[in-house]
């Protein structure tokens, strides 16, 4: 099975040797694409070590400043975390994620985030998730080793769209989405416009954004939509002006 479309990406990683693992753990599944934001250390002997046979994947790992430049181009954005968070994303176990993966199309590239091994994903990378997954654990054990976590993940994948994709290929949506950095372009125009409409001083701001993007992100805007929406904020703005 091909998952170019699919990006394995690991936030803020503490030890090396964990993203050597990582890089092993993807390429025992078929998966090849992985990406760093800000690990600690990288470049690393260790990570060498520890990868073993997936030195392709290691030596094709692009390594990202920050989580929006290691989201662009990517159409949907899915969040690895054991715990719901308050004002959040659906948060969906991993046995039923890839029937929602089939559901998008096949051009559609997938970004699947893993946070800090001490800490997981912060709340500054969830927000740019469409949907967050748990793996179904024991409660009082729900923390992974990262590399564990990550070949769970591609196992699940692997298998389960193995069996499915043939069945399910008739759903699959032709909708051709925006990439991430476009529609946050979308969210700092609408939060300007608010702003200039003098709408966020008489609310918590931070809250009503964080929920408006939580509301775009399950509708998940195709061009023409996304066109449509800032022109009429472009128009709004004209008539403030």
């Amino acid at each position: 099975m091909n998952f170019d479309n699919i990006t394995i990406i690991l936030c803020r990683t503490s030890h090396p040797g964990n993203i050597g693992s990582t890089a092993r753990a993807m390429q025992t599944m078929g998966f090849k694409k992985l990406c760093l934001v800000g690990p600690k250390i990288f470049p690393s002997a260790e990570a060498t070590a520890l990868a073993a046979n997936a030195k392709e994947v290691l030596d094709n790992t692009k390594t990202c400043q920050n989580i929006e430049a290691a989201l662009v181009n990517q159409h949907f954005v899915i969040g690895f975390t054991a715990r719901k968070r308050e004002l959040t994303q659906p948060h969906v176990n991993l046995k039923d994620l890839p029937g929602e993966i089939v559901k998008l199309k096949e051009k559609q590239n997938i970004a699947i985030l893993f946070g800090n091994e001490t800490n997981g994903l912060s709340n500054e990378e969830i927000k740019f998730c469409n949907m967050l997954c748990y793996i179904d654990s024991e409660s009082n054990a729900a923390s992974l080793n990262l590399a564990q976590a990550v070949q769970i993940c591609c196992y699940e994948l692997k298998m389960a769209l193995k069996q499915k994709q043939n069945s399910l290929i008739a759903n699959v949506n032709t909708k051709s989405f925006v990439t991430n950095d476009r529609l946050n372009g979308f969210y700092e125009h609408l939060e300007s416009t608010l702003d200039e409409l003098g709408f966020l001083k008489k609310i918590q701001a931070e809250r009503l954004m964080q929920r408006l993007r939580l509301l775009f992100n399950r509708t998940q805007l195709d061009e023409e939509e996304l066109n449509i929406l800032r022109g009429i904020l472009s128009e709004i703005q004209k008539k403030i002006k």
